[in-house]
This record gives C-alpha cells, sequence and structure tokens, in this order.
C-alpha cells in the first residue's frame, strides 16, 4: 500500500515541476518580449530625435541663406548713407595712390 502512495507522491510532484517549468517558461517569453519592446520603444525615439535634429539643421541653413540673400541685396539705412556719400579728400587720396 505503501507503494501506490509513493507513486502518487511522485505522480503529484512531477505534475508539480511540470506546472513549474510552465510558469518559467512563461515568465522567459514575457520578459523577451519586454525587451523587444523597449528596444522598439528606444529605437522610436532615437528616429525621432534625428528627424527633429534634421529639421532643427535645415531650419537654421534656411535662416543663414535667407540673412545671406539680405546681407547680398543692398545696405540699408545708415549704413547705405555713408556708402553713398562722396569720400573724403584723404580717402580719394589713399584710393589714387593704391
Amino acid at each position: 500500500m505503501s507503494k501506490g502512495l509513493t507513486s502518487l507522491a511522485i505522480e503529484s510532484k512531477r505534475e508539480e515541476i511540470a506546472a513549474a517549468k510552465a510558469e518559467l517558461a512563461a515568465l522567459v517569453r514575457a520578459r523577451k518580449d519586454a525587451r523587444i519592446a523597449l528596444r522598439a520603444e528606444k529605437a522610436a525615439a532615437k528616429e525621432l530625435k534625428a528627424i527633429e535634429r534634421a529639421e532643427k539643421k535645415s531650419a537654421r541653413i534656411a535662416k543663414l541663406e535667407a540673412k545671406l540673400i539680405a546681407l547680398k541685396v543692398g545696405k540699408v539705412g545708415s549704413i547705405a548713407i555713408r556708402a553713398n556719400k562722396k569720400p573724403s579728400a584723404c580717402t580719394t587720396v589713399y584710393q589714387m595712390a593704391a
């Protein structure tokens, strides 16, 4: 009779072990899925930062190009008044010497 109890005890322990292994496999799979999702989120954030950086760079380039065009167009205000004046005699002598 003790033999029957031991085989039942062994079977119950085997079932417990099988259940524990299944639970362990589920936990390992959940951890792996979480890592995959975390990597995907990090990659998406990195890509978004790169896009924002490229947008800022192109905006800065456009702003600098507009500034360069404005400088090439002509002088404005007091700079234009000074540029349109006749040069002084001193300046013309230096220009002729050069």
